[in-house]
Formats: structure tokens, sequence, C-alpha cells
């Protein structure tokens, strides 16, 4: 007869399981990993340039757009979409997202960080190195390891915000005490978004953070420029 294991063994277990799946997702999610983030902007480049984002309260504003009515609640949507698709819906997620990007460059970004996440990831955890855009390879590989897809939607949402607000440390008078102060400030948006993607499908689709799509397609022609987009 099998010997039952005691109930707190099973829930340090499960506590290891999360430890571990966290410290897998903070290294795909972290500056170091070798997907370039930090050459691309998304467009704020073009934005504090031309003056739509001018202080501090101006960034954090355009940052809440594109997390709640942009990319990044996009980004969350098509992260769990992956994560549940088998082979042949991966390819249609990818295809959707592909669609929905506003401009040649922020369809650059994603698919450039997508391809070297995917390329990285297969090397040390196995299987093909099949090319897709970023939030889509992230959710594949969630699923792949079991990681929960709601800790992976947030922790993704919160390291886009994160590179955008380093970018624009490069481009504005924004010190880092201070944008280390909006990312505080922004995490818990980030998590809710994130979670309210959730049961979402591919025809919750939609962006409504119009300045934002704008500046990316300004930026394809901007010159003298630092970041890709």
């Amino acid at each position: 007869m099998a010997m039952a294991v005691p109930i707190h063994m099973n829930m340090w277990r499960q506590r290891m399981s999360t430890d571990r799946d966290i410290l897998t997702l903070a290294q795909w999610l972290s500056p170091s990993y070798p997907v370039g983030a930090f050459a691309y902007s998304h467009g704020l480049e073009a934005a504090i340039q031309t003056g739509a984002i001018n202080t501090g309260e101006d960034l954090d504003e355009w940052l809440t757009d594109i997390i709640c009515h942009g990319s990044g609640r996009n980004d969350c949507i098509l992260l769990r979409a992956a994560y549940a698709a088998d082979d042949v819906a991966l390819g249609v997620v990818n295809d959707t997202a592909l669609a929905f990007a506003a401009s040649a460059e922020r369809q650059l970004e994603q698919t450039l960080q997508g391809s070297a996440f995917c390329k990285t990831t297969a090397a040390i955890w196995g299987g093909d190195d099949a090319s897709y855009v970023y939030p889509v390879a992230v959710g594949a590989a969630a699923a792949k390891l079991g990681i929960k897809v709601s800790l992976t939607a947030a922790m993704y949402l919160h390291a886009v915000i994160s590179n955008l607000i380093s970018a624009s440390m490069r481009l504005m008078a924004l010190g880092q005490i201070k944008g280390q102060k909006m990312l505080a400030a922004l995490t818990p948006l980030s998590d809710d978004t994130a979670k309210a993607t959730a049961g979402m499908t591919l025809d919750d689709l939609q962006s409504t953070a119009f300045l934002v799509d704008i500046a990316a397609m300004h930026h394809e022609t901007q010159q003298p420029r630092i970041f890709r987009t």
C-alpha cells in the first residue's frame, strides 16, 4: 500500500515548484536574456523627440495607455492564446499577432525579440527553435514547462514596462529613482491587466492607444535615432 503524503509535504512541493517557476521567468524576462530588448523603445523615442512626452507625468500616462488600451493588454491575450494552443493553432495565433502589429517597426520589434527568445530557450530547455513573435514565444515556452499562465503574463507585462522606462531614462530627464518609483506604481496595474485577460480570446484583441501607434510609425523615418523602434 502506498504511503499517504502529508498535506504539508504537498504544499511544500507546490511552493518549491512555484518558486522555481518564478526564477525561470525572472531569467527569461531579465535584461540579460539575449533578446535585445534594450534596442527597442516602442515608439517612445519619436514621442519624446516631438514633445508628445515632456515630463515624467506624460510618460506615466503614456505607459498606462500601453498597459490598459494598447499592446500591453493585447500581448497578454496573445500570450494566453499561445499557452493554450496546440502546434497548429500556435501558427494561427502567431499570424494574428503579426497582423495586429500597427507598424512595420512594431512587427520588427516583436519578430526579432521572439526569434531570439525561441533560439535561446530551445538551446537551454530543449525543443525546436521555431520562431514566433515575442508574447507568443513566451506563452508557448511557459506552457511547455507548465508555468502558470497568469504568473507568466503578469511578469511579461512588468518586464516590458520596465524596459520602456529604462529606454526613457536614456531619452529624457528621468532619473533612476523616479523611474523606479514609476515602475513600482505601475506594477499593480500591470498585474491587474494581465489577470483581466483571463478567459479572453483572439476576438478580444483591440487597441485604442492611437498616439502610441502613430509614434511608432513616425519613428520609421526618424533620423538620427538611438533605438531600432
